[in-house]
């Protein structure tokens, strides 16, 4: 591993005159007390044991970063676990309601299981719904696509030029992923986002023109062996086989 007073850090070039704004975004740690239930915008707390995990990611993440988290308490205490896990604390984080998790309304509290065993089988594809069906008294997929492009345009025109490290939700990251990709929410869904991973998205612009880079997905920087098999907590409909390593 990197020496912690000059963390290991990916780099790609950029061209001159291109100002590149990047974003590392980490899905918080794993929710152990759902039930095996949905919980959505629930603030649900996390489990921030595995300290290995943390330390890992702290030396991926670029210092002198901007941080900013959603409002749900779980994306606080991931952020506190990789500074306790020794990464500098910065002197703020503040904490975006556009980047919180999809609202899933009346699903909220609703079993995992049996929710997916009620829908269409084809609904594997496209997250809890449809992109654009909302949830009875919730948002849809679009309705968190739309605040999170909202708040990274906002975040990225504040602080162009800067490190961004935005601790979130696998919705929101795969939202993220869909506003990289050009504006398409439906193609963020098919990523995989764990529990701790970071996803590394940088806005370049230059000249009236701007774009997208997506140097990395889902990244795990931690050792994927056995004891780190608990780390994996499904972002969505997916089936988790019991070998799955984090």
């Amino acid at each position: 591993m990197s020496n912690p007073d000059k963390p290991f850090v990916l780099q790609h070039a950029v061209p001159l005159d291109v100002v590149a704004t990047r974003w590392w975004w980490v899905r918080h740690a794993p929710v152990r007390g759902d039930g095996g239930n949905i919980y959505g915008q629930k603030d649900m707390p996390c489990d921030c044991s595995d300290s290995v995990v943390f330390d890992a990611v702290g030396k991926i993440l670029p210092r002198n970063a901007l941080w900013f988290a959603s409002r749900l308490q779980r994306t606080h205490q991931t952020a506190e676990a990789i500074w306790a896990a020794g990464f500098p604390k910065p002197d703020a984080m503040p904490h975006e309601a556009d980047l919180n998790e999809q609202h899933l309304g009346d699903w909220q509290g609703l079993n995992r299981a049996e929710f997916f065993a009620t829908r269409p089988i084809n609904v594997g594809s496209y997250w809890f719904a449809p992109i654009d069906e909302p949830s009875p008294n919730g948002e849809s997929f679009m309705d968190l696509y739309n605040r999170v492009r909202r708040a990274v345009e906002r975040i990225t025109a504040a602080h162009a030029g800067r490190d961004i490290i935005a601790v979130a939700h696998g919705g929101t990251i795969k939202a993220a992923i869909g506003v990289a990709l050009g504006d398409q929410p439906e193609k963020g869904l098919a990523f995989t986002i764990d529990n701790c991973s970071i996803t590394r998205l940088d806005h370049l612009a230059s000249d009236g023109h701007s774009g997208w880079r997506i140097p990395f997905v889902n990244q795990q920087p931690w050792i994927a062996d056995p004891s780190h098999a608990a780390m994996h907590q499904p972002a969505g409909p997916e089936v988790v086989p019991e070998t799955k390593l984090a």
